[in-house]
């Protein structure tokens, strides 16, 4: 019996990504709120670069994937000049869709986490798609 390949995108990739959080990470400068602490849309575009980063090496070719659905819990406050970090593991593939368990942490403190879904697509029918209904 011939083995069989095993799957370029599969549960059990991971990831890590740091952020030093500086005053343009801020709620005040993004816009979500009015403290210089590290802001939601920041946490979200990090957990989100923590997935893309899972997978990056195991895309095929011509492809790229796009978040659909995200719920994210932020738990913590944190000021400027901490440095968080997102860790992104893949724990389910159903097809072309991926779903992704993250957790944002500074040192010992859980700072959120979240739960990313991401689909598969085919990037230049993406682009083409998303340009000609502009």
């Amino acid at each position: 019996m011939q083995e069989q390949p095993e799957p370029a995108v599969a549960p059990g990739l991971t990831a890590r990504v740091e952020l030093t959080v500086t005053d343009a990470d801020t709620a005040e400068a993004v816009g979500s709120g009015d403290v210089p602490v590290l802001g939601t849309p920041r946490v979200l575009a990090l957990a989100e670069a923590a997935t893309v980063a899972a997978i990056a090496t195991r895309m095929p070719s011509g492809s790229t994937t796009v978040g659909v659905r995200v719920e994210l819990d932020h738990l913590a406050a944190t000021p400027v000049g901490r440095t968080v970090i997102a860790q992104a593991r893949l724990v389910t593939v159903d097809g072309r869709r991926l779903l992704f368990e993250v957790t944002v942490s500074d040192g010992d403190e859980t700072v959120a986490q979240a739960r990313v879904e991401r689909v598969l697509v085919d990037r230049e029918r993406f682009v083409a798609r998303a340009t000609r209904s502009a």
